[in-house]
């Protein structure tokens, strides 16, 4: 399996991406320029963290116009998984990838530390390798995190399963103390927390490794034959 990490100009993330696919996780991965328009040859696509073109605008708002999202959508389409974290989380809520929108964080604070997580769906191919209500350590770093949504759309993440991850302390203000959410499909997922950031237990987690090997096997399942 390969995976694309997209580069915007302002992402600071990217490489840790790439270490936690290329040294943790041990699965082939290669940056992509937000010029480029195509991710022909790639079987996953990420999306990291920053300050994409200084999040003039709002966080997400220029980016989601460079040339490569038009192959992002064409990816999500087809049914390849998308990951989209923190910065590539708003992204994709501002590509319509994934609905409802981000806020400055309550109280107006940047946060970043460690956060516990609760695993509300393992029954995706971003969260196989967890257990249903698990909690995770993964760690945050945002100003704008605040996810908001209206009823109908959050009624709709409820009964669709939809709601991924929530946070188990509402550091931010999120409504229903949401941390991330997936596409109707089910192969888009947006979280704000790192989990290329707890990939190694020396750093102090290495909860968000099982969510990269959950993407690779399900890819595997349905793409590898077996004999």
């Amino acid at each position: 399996m390969k995976f694309a990490v997209i580069v915007f100009p302002g992402s600071n993330c990217d490489a840790d991406m790439y270490h936690a696919i290329s040294d943790a996780l041990g699965a082939e991965v290669e940056y992509v320029w937000h010029h480029e328009t195509s991710l022909q040859g790639f079987d996953g696509i990420l999306l990291p963290g920053g300050f994409s073109h200084g999040d003039y605008l709002r966080s997400g708002a220029i980016a989601r116009f460079a040339p490569i999202m038009k192959a992002v959508i064409e990816a999500a389409k087809e049914g390849k998984p998308v990951l989209g974290v923190c910065n590539g989380f708003q992204i994709l809520l501002e590509a319509g990838l994934l609905p409802g929108a981000m806020k400055r964080n309550e109280g107006l604070k940047f946060i970043c530390r460690p956060a516990v997580l609760t695993v509300e769906n393992e029954k995706t191919m971003f969260t196989a390798g967890y257990e249903k209500g698990q909690e995770i350590t993964i760690p945050v770093a945002h100003g704008e995190g605040n996810y908001e949504c209206d009823d109908a759309t959050f009624n709709e993440l409820e009964k669709n399963g939809q709601i991924i991850f929530r946070y188990k302390d509402n550091i931010n203000g999120s409504r229903h103390q949401i941390a991330g959410i997936m596409n109707e499909a089910g192969n888009v997922l947006g979280m704000m927390p790192h989990p290329e950031r707890a990939v190694e237990a020396l750093l102090g987690s290495d909860d968000g490794l099982a969510l990269f090997q959950s993407i690779v096997r399900n890819w595997r399942e349905t793409h590898v034959a077996t004999t």
